[in-house]
């Protein structure tokens, strides 16, 4: 892919991908037309209470969010897919919620032309009690721990290999592909399908469901150990390496382009990297797009991370050569 970007916007470089730092829905306008196969994001979302990060109000979360799917909309492939991870929220001083991430999907889909491919949950089983005010205090609600993930794509049939995602079987299935007739018998069916014969295939692993179990506990990653080292503050949210994982190897193949327009401190470029996907990441605060670059030198020495990231700090666009801390990972 032939990029025309701004020098000044480019803040490092891998053997795989480009960090820059801007506003991504005008960086957006540099990309090819149809050149991106995923993207996978994660935006500030509507809460209350104003973050460091930045974050848009409520009643006007859908159009500002609405100008970033217009501009991806125009760079992504027909067989693209655009993941939006989306936190819900209440509104203000009430015990009901904000229909924000609902109003996003609809305007994603009546107004600028994407496909709902399907609907994901992230279940964060190690978030908080939140709000504090309804939950903890007066306990009349649950504790808030599911995420919406939208999957949109351009087309009706975009790119997707479930098989490339397969779970783990459970202890009972293991049981039952050892020996299908012991464990399950079925009646005839009017389809005439053989169950028990479905059964008794190992295709390595169970299709998972649309419901994503993973705990955002990465406190011992090596962002974090060199972001202490360096007395700097680290990107306050952060998603497990684990999330974009899971849709990057069911919605790509090797060498294809991941784009993250939001990626803070950029968990989606790295594991692009480390599974042989070419990535681009753009980030509005060029401190935070910079820093990032310390999740690519894992294994340096401390003077050298404190010296390359002087430079990114100077303003220098820096090329970091992995060697072979990052081997591209099958699928």
């Amino acid at each position: 892919m032939k990029l025309d970007l701004p020098s000044d916007k480019q803040v490092y470089r891998t053997p795989r991908g480009l960090q820059l730092w801007g506003d991504s829905a005008e960086l957006l306008g540099h990309l090819p037309e149809q050149s991106v196969d995923l993207v996978m994001t994660s935006p500030p979302f509507a809460l209350l209470r104003q973050k460091a990060y930045g974050n848009e109000e409520q009643d006007k979360y859908v159009e500002w969010l609405g100008k970033f799917g217009e501009a991806a909309f125009r760079v992504l492939k027909d067989s693209g897919s655009f993941v939006l991870d989306l936190g819900g929220a209440y509104k203000r001083g009430k015990p009901v919620r904000s229909l924000y991430n609902y109003r996003v999907l609809l305007d994603f889909c009546d107004r600028l032309g994407y496909e709902l491919a399907e609907e994901f949950f992230w279940f964060n089983p190690s978030k908080l009690p939140s709000p504090i005010e309804w939950v903890n205090k007066r306990k009349i609600r649950a504790k808030d721990s599911v995420n919406t993930l939208w999957w949109f794509s351009r087309s009706a049939e975009p790119k997707a290999d479930v098989t490339r995602v397969l779970v783990p079987y459970s202890e009972r299935m293991k049981r039952l592909l050892k020996d299908p007739d012991k464990y399950y018998r079925p009646k005839a069916r009017p389809s005439g399908h053989d169950i028990a014969k479905a059964f008794g295939k190992d295709n390595g692993g169970a299709i998972p469901s649309n419901l994503l179990q993973i705990p955002n506990t990465e406190s011992n990653s090596g962002y974090l150990r060199l972001c202490k080292m360096l007395q700097r503050d680290r990107h306050p949210a952060r998603f497990p390496s684990a999330l974009p994982r899971f849709f990057i190897q069911f919605l790509t193949d090797p060498e294809d382009v991941v784009l993250d327009i939001f990626s803070g401190s950029n968990t989606t470029g790295q594991v692009a990297e480390e599974l042989g996907r070419r990535w681009i990441s753009m980030e509005l605060d060029r401190e935070y797009a910079a820093l990032s670059a310390v999740r690519f030198m894992n294994g340096w020495s401390n003077d050298e991370v404190r010296a390359s990231v002087a430079r990114l700090d100077a303003g220098e666009t820096i090329e970091i050569d992995l060697g072979l801390l990052f081997q591209a990972i099958p699928g």
